[in-house]
């Protein structure tokens, strides 16, 4: 085969891929904040969120962030978003990792106060973009109430876009959640002794 038959197959290929993602992007006519859940025991989960912090904030658009169970060390996106007062309002709500604190009454104390929080985030409309970092994890523990949480999802503005993260998100929030994405790991440094890093990993 020669290369102008390699070139011609590519093109015809390329242009039945574009007639299927127009005629997609074509029945899509619709705006509405949307519910996004980053959940799985990979890499990532927050990482993406605060990709999104970094869209919204491009857009113009203000950003509220509560961390759940984080909170006990300040990591790089805090110190970075930090430098952004008028446009990001950043809220490390935790104590620790769960397995750290071992304080079962404190834990949910702190994780209801967070949620406390992020209800004054999902009822103001100039919040384009909510994040809730780790709240799976107080979901799986029980730590918030999650028909609470699902009540108070579904009546924020209706262009608010929300990111919850988190390994064990429950089916509750999967079930209510517009798109959701569950990472898993392939290799992790850390299985091969290395430590955490600042800047990849906090």
């Amino acid at each position: 085969m020669t290369e102008d038959n390699i070139n011609d197959r590519h093109r015809a290929r390329m242009q039945r891929k574009k007639d299927v993602i127009d005629q997609k992007i074509n029945s899509a006519k619709r705006d509405a904040g949307v519910l996004l859940v980053n959940t799985g025991n990979g890499k990532g989960k927050s990482s993406s969120a605060f990709g999104m912090v970094i869209r919204t904030l491009g857009h113009g658009k203000k950003v509220g962030i509560v961390q759940f169970i984080k909170g006990a060390m300040a990591t790089g996106e805090e110190r970075f978003l930090r430098r952004f007062p008028d446009e990001v309002s950043f809220y490390a709500m935790g104590e620790g990792y769960t397995w750290e604190t071992q304080d079962r009454e404190r834990d949910i104390a702190c994780a209801q106060k967070a949620w406390e929080q992020a209800q004054r985030f999902l009822r103001d409309p100039e919040i384009g973009l909510v994040v809730l970092d780790e709240l799976n994890i107080a979901l799986k523990y029980r730590y918030v109430d999650i028909n609470q949480i699902i009540a108070d999802l579904d009546e924020r503005p209706e262009m608010q876009h929300v990111v919850v993260t988190g390994r064990g998100a429950p089916p509750e929030l999967i079930e209510i959640a517009d798109t959701v994405t569950e990472m898993q790991p392939v290799k992790h440094a850390f299985a091969a002794g290395i430590a955490a890093q600042p800047g990849v990993e906090w």
